[in-house]
């Protein structure tokens, strides 16, 4: 039996042996484990931990089912909010949403509901269980651009409602992030988000690689001249950003968006794919967030010794805490309170090293944390040979720029009511990173899950 006060530790590879290959670092829990663990939910009558999760799981009901050994019965729990809960259940941040609110979490640690979930979705894969089937068609279309997180979430629950709903993805394979940005050894791609794709589909969504809206098509001409009553734009945010330092433009500089597709979605990992990547022998990332910390990894695990450079301290870093910890087993070198002024470059055009410069905190700037200032005289070089910058990306302005009537704001985002997902061109709403820059996989899902209600709304207001 579990102390109540204390988390069923979970099974994860060493950290020596899992810094030289890309299997999955956590091993999740057995039946027996799962079981267990659910057995330290109270069962709360005010469940907060429901209104910590962006997409509304009743996370009692199913830790009760699971509890009893009804695997099944908890599986189509979680089904009935999330379309993608194994997915969820590996890089969802737990610890600030639903976990945080957890009361266990008071006196002790909180439920580990992140765990269970991913057991649960493994589970059901293993064992051929698949979501409950849609609806019958209702004969109304909508269209969905963009497979990531969003644009699947926001379509499986238009077709469980009965809704034809045909996803249009710009890139040879479905999935968005979880297929080009997130790491094998954090979310298996055939074994996860294939299957959880392939579960999306079998709820009657169609799926149309290769399109990309703005140029294959346009958000019009899908509305006017295809028949499509509606449409949801979950595009995500694929455009980084640089810092604008003299020597930027080096041979051996790379955005974290392009280091990660190659790696991911190409499989440049893997010895037998002719994919060209650069293997730098020392790297620095440069930013602090998930997608920094999974670069790093990465870099770590094609032979390199990383440093993760950011300029605020640890205490702020925006990253999970467990990719946090999982990184500083695996040996990268933090060099926090450090911000980089130059990259330096050889006569040869490619990096040489990095001059960077101390930061201390100031006073809070306008997202509550405070504001890293430079310390005079406190320059130093960093050697490296490769620096990836992960400091975050912003919208592609193509859909917004062909499409009559949508607005955006001067970050390239497009403007959407919060609630319903309605932008300013009837008919179409948007969510996820489109909307918000970026953010994470499960509030991307939470924003095309309130996207899907507004369309039906919408739809049935016109009727």
């Amino acid at each position: 039996m579990a102390d109540p006060m204390k988390r069923t530790p979970v099974r994860e590879q060493n950290p020596e042996v899992r810094a030289k290959n890309f299997d999955e670092v956590c091993f999740g829990y057995d039946k027996d484990e799962a079981m267990d663990e659910a057995t330290r939910c109270l069962n709360c009558k005010n469940p907060k931990c429901v209104q910590g999760c962006p997409v509304s799981i009743n996370i009692p009901k199913f830790l009760q089912e699971l509890k009893a050994g009804q695997v099944e019965d908890a599986y189509n729990t979680i089904s009935e909010s999330s379309a993608l809960p194994a997915v969820c259940g590996r890089v969802c941040p737990q610890e600030t949403q639903c976990e945080g609110q957890c009361i266990r979490g008071i006196k002790g640690e909180p439920v580990s509901i992140g765990k269970m979930e991913r057991f649960v979705a493994d589970w059901a894969r293993e064992n051929g269980i698949r979501p409950k089937s849609a609806k019958e068609r209702n004969g109304h279309k909508v269209a969905v651009i963009g497979a990531g997180p969003a644009g699947l979430t926001c379509a499986g629950d238009l077709a469980r409602a009965g809704y034809d709903v045909t996803i249009f993805e710009a890139l040879h394979k479905a999935g968005g992030v979880l297929s080009y940005g997130i790491p094998e050894f954090r979310l298996p791609k055939s074994e996860v988000v294939d299957k959880e794709i392939e579960n999306v589909k079998s709820l009657g969504v169609r799926i149309e690689t290769d399109v990309i809206i703005g140029k294959s098509v346009t958000v019009d001409e899908l509305m006017d001249e295809e028949g499509f009553e509606a449409a949801f734009i979950g595009s995500g945010a694929g455009l980084p950003m640089f810092m604008h330092i003299p020597g930027e433009n080096a041979n051996g500089v790379f955005s974290a968006n392009e280091f990660l597709t190659r790696n991911n979605l190409m499989k440049a990992y893997l010895d037998d794919y002719d994919t060209p990547i650069h293997r730098g022998k020392k790297v620095a990332v440069v930013g602090g967030g998930n997608v920094a910390m999974d670069a790093a990894r990465t870099a770590l695990r094609l032979g390199a010794d990383v440093h993760i450079v950011y300029r605020r301290s640890e205490a702020e870093l925006p990253a999970r805490a467990e990719e946090v910890h999982h990184a500083k087993e695996e040996g990268i070198i933090f060099d926090l309170l450090c911000n980089p002024t130059e990259i330096l470059v050889n006569e040869d055009g490619w990096v040489r090293g990095m001059r960077c410069i101390r930061m201390e905190l100031g006073e809070p700037d306008a997202s509550g944390r405070r504001r890293p200032v430079p310390v005079e005289g406190s320059e130093f070089e960093i050697d490296v040979d490769t620096v990836i910058m992960a400091l975050g990306t912003s919208p592609n302005p193509l859909i917004s720029s062909t499409t009559d009537g949508l607005e955006t704001n001067r970050r390239k985002c497009i403007i959407a009511n919060e609630e319903t997902g309605q932008t300013t061109r009837e008919g179409v709403f948007a969510g996820g990173d489109a909307v918000t820059g970026a953010a994470t996989v499960i509030l991307a899902m939470g924003a095309g899950k309130a996207a899907a209600k507004g369309i039906q709304e919408y739809i049935q207001s016109k009727e």
